[in-house]
């Protein structure tokens, strides 16, 4: 018996020593539940550009804008390429501040023509807003086709609004805060422009008209061929804090 209870005390040891030098695996432990269900680390989209618009997106846009740190972080994280520039005075009344050249969404299909158009933080943020949540799904809902190029008359220019023509007051162009929206080239071929298809009641038209409505939920000045003959042909975006849509 003092034998059998040897035996076990060698066996005991044994185990013992080969818990201690690895040799024998213990259970895992079980996997403990994510802190952060249903995150992700980097998300791809972005807040404001991805949110559907409501009447506090123009009032955010503002707020947003103004900050420059914020804006383009709002840019970035949606996938939105802005290039930031040195703020610069080209006269008394006209240059650019915290604003930079918008480059291609990654977040979208549709490409600026002409691409890299400079312009201020803000009017970034509101135009990739509308082309997110209104131009590109009225596009699919009205036309039935995605949006591959918006064609657009730039959004610089040191001048008086309605090109100087009976007007002594500062476009909101003079400070890149606008931008002149003119049309768009669709997957199938299709080009819808403003000076070829605002009249009427055909989808182009309304399609052109839906956008135009949107536009006034995310910028603070929306002119079109209804405001006056100098926007026969464009859509001017402004994203400034006023309250203007015609």
């Amino acid at each position: 018996m003092a034998s059998n209870v040897l035996m076990m005390r060698v066996s005991v040891g044994l185990a013992v020593l080969l818990i201690l030098s690895g040799c024998v695996r213990r259970a895992p432990e079980p996997l403990r539940p994510s802190p952060y269900p249903g995150r992700t680390p980097a998300p791809l989209v972005g807040g404001l550009i991805d949110r559907p618009v409501d009447g506090g997106t123009q009032g955010a846009v503002v707020r947003v804008g103004a900050d420059l740190g914020r804006c383009l972080a709002e840019l970035s994280a949606a996938r939105v390429t802005f290039s930031p520039a040195q703020d610069r005075q080209n006269s008394a009344v006209c240059g650019l501040r915290q604003g930079g050249a918008l480059g291609p969404d990654m977040g979208t299909v549709a490409r600026m023509a002409p691409g890299d158009v400079q312009m201020t933080c803000q009017t970034a943020l509101a135009l990739s807003i509308w082309r997110r949540q209104s131009l590109e799904p009225a596009a699919r809902q009205i036309l039935g086709s995605d949006v591959v190029q918006i064609d657009h008359m730039g959004a610089y220019a040191c001048r008086n609004v309605n090109n100087g023509v009976g007007s002594s007051r500062v476009s909101a162009h003079a400070q890149a805060a606008a931008l002149d929206f003119a049309g768009v080239r669709l997957r199938d071929g299709r080009r819808i422009s403003v000076t070829a298809d605002w009249n009427g009641d055909a989808p182009e038209a309304r399609f052109l008209r839906r956008i135009r409505d949107d536009a006034c939920r995310i910028f603070g000045t929306v002119l079109s061929p209804d405001y006056n003959a100098v926007h026969y042909d464009h859509l001017h975006l402004e994203a400034t804090d006023t309250r203007f849509c015609r």
